[in-house]
């Protein structure tokens, strides 16, 4: 069994910098931990204010990849009413293209989402963007590392991992990524604006054996400023699920069927 999983950062040491090759590979040993050929999710997302849950989302998730490698998901927004039969789907293509479309029962139709406009504007009244949704699938080639620092993280040793996106455009001018060492699991990253303040930060923790592999079953983003979380609880998980093509389909999307 391929022991892969998903669906998605303090002060400098002595150290200095540490080759550039040495962060990509443990970026790829990383990744080897958060990939999956398919996945099956159901989860709540606590919405919450100054730690406070204001609304909770109910989720059904899927993803897979395609026989090119593109990694696609599927969401379906299960409870309260008001979201009830909205569905999302997301597909990542190798080098960053992104194609996200959203059914709103409201307005009966698919809408694509622009990702020039509309990819850093919040998904479903989260703290994350359409472009958070793709985070953990983004194409490693798109970024450069380095190691910037070594730093304990609740008690786990840690390297601090730069991440700079090679394309200026993008959302985020860089992210740090706190990946344990040894095991390479992933704790922590925190993500920058174009002004290099900290805007975000996502926290992963409940770690559990699922068939044979390491799973956050919590994961908490938090927008800095506004003092807002959206918290994710995995209530259930399968991993190298069977799920049917038509699933990541537009017909699908738009009829639920």
């Amino acid at each position: 069994m391929k022991k892969k999983f998903f669906a998605l950062l303090i002060g400098f040491c002595a150290i200095g910098f540490i080759f550039a090759d040495d962060a990509a590979e443990i970026m790829k040993q990383a990744r080897k931990n958060a990939d999956v050929d398919s996945v099956g999710t159901q989860a709540d997302m606590h919405l919450q204010n100054n730690g406070k849950t204001v609304n909770i989302l109910k989720i059904n998730q899927y993803t897979s990849k395609n026989k090119s490698g593109d990694q696609r998901t599927f969401i379906a927004f299960t409870a309260p009413a008001n979201v009830r039969g909205t569905r999302f789907l997301t597909i990542q293509k190798k080098k960053g293209a992104l194609d996200q479309r959203i059914f709103l029962p409201s307005l009966g139709k698919v809408r694509r989402i622009a990702g020039a406009t509309e990819g850093t504007t919040s998904f479903m009244g989260t703290d994350f963007s359409y472009n958070d949704i793709s985070f953990m699938s983004r194409d490693l080639d798109l970024d450069v590392y380095k190691i910037v620092n070594t730093e304990n993280f609740n008690g786990k040793d840690c390297n601090v991992i730069e991440s700079v996106p090679k394309d200026t455009k993008y959302e985020y001018s860089k992210t740090l990524l706190w990946i344990e060492k040894g095991n390479n699991r992933f704790w922590k990253a925190e993500f920058y604006d174009k002004k290099g303040a900290a805007v975000k930060r996502i926290e992963l923790s409940d770690y559990k054996t699922l068939q044979g592999i390491d799973t956050p079953m919590t994961i908490k983003l938090t927008t800095l400023s506004a003092k807002t979380s959206t918290l994710i609880k995995v209530l259930k998980m399968q991993y190298n699920m069977e799920i049917p093509e038509k699933v990541f389909t537009a017909q699908y999307l738009e009829l639920g069927k």
